[in-house]
């Protein structure tokens, strides 16, 4: 993991967990997701499009198995579900910005459920263009979600009713690679859910997709 955001998700994580150094922590999170989106948005100018569909590890275990088209989807899918159903209780970026035509999805869920070639396949179609602006404006959303969060806010859990009404929406598949995220996302509490699908889980995709783009370029 890169050196430098292993150590702002460390510090992170200790920050969030005291009520006198929370508003630090916010500010950490925050610093944290601007390198890594930077990093992501410097593949649009580093990369031609058919790379972002190239899918070097297809045999791979791992998150370096996929594309990077996918990496971001995937990524951006899952948080915004996580930030405006399960925490804010509003509508998705997604629906409320009508990103699937936008971006040209067939899929309104994380991607979880697509395997190998499936991925490549997916990822050709999409609009990056669109995928970019819809990456941008759930990283806005959500940190203007986490910014009205209180301490006492991370212990609250996920209601049952939230459960319910999150497999209601068909955006996670019920296939078995995708539909466990569910009960993984409604077993934590707020302050869990910062530290993964915000945090650690950008790091983990950022840093599989430079490991294709690296491959791609030998």
């Amino acid at each position: 993991m890169n050196r430098e955001w292993s150590e702002l998700n460390k510090l992170l994580q200790i920050q969030l967990k005291k009520q006198d150094t929370f508003e630090e922590g916010v500010k950490t999170l925050f610093s944290l997701r601007n390198q890594l989106m930077q990093t992501l948005t410097s593949f649009k100018t580093e990369l031609h499009r058919d790379e972002f569909d190239a899918i070097p590890f297809i045999n791979a275990d791992g998150y370096h198995s996929k594309t990077i088209a996918y990496s971001i989807w995937h990524i951006f899918r899952i948080e915004d579900i996580v930030a405006h159903t399960l925490i804010k209780k509003d509508e998705q970026v997604f629906f409320s910005g009508d990103y699937q035509k936008r971006i040209n999805s067939p899929i309104i869920t994380t991607g979880n459920e697509l395997i190998k070639q499936q991925i490549s396949d997916f990822s050709q179609l999409l609009d990056l263009n669109e995928l970019y602006s819809y990456a941008q404006e759930v990283k806005e959303s959500t940190e203007n979600i986490v910014k009205e969060l209180s301490f006492t806010d991370l212990k609250r859990k996920i209601s049952e009713e939230m459960k319910e009404y999150l497999k209601s929406l068909n955006v996670v598949s019920t296939n078995e690679k995708a539909v466990w995220l569910i009960d993984y996302w409604c077993g934590k509490n707020i302050g869990g859910l910062i530290q993964m699908p915000f945090s650690r889980h950008w790091i983990m995709h950022t840093e599989a997709s430079l490991r294709i783009k690296n491959r791609i370029h030998l």
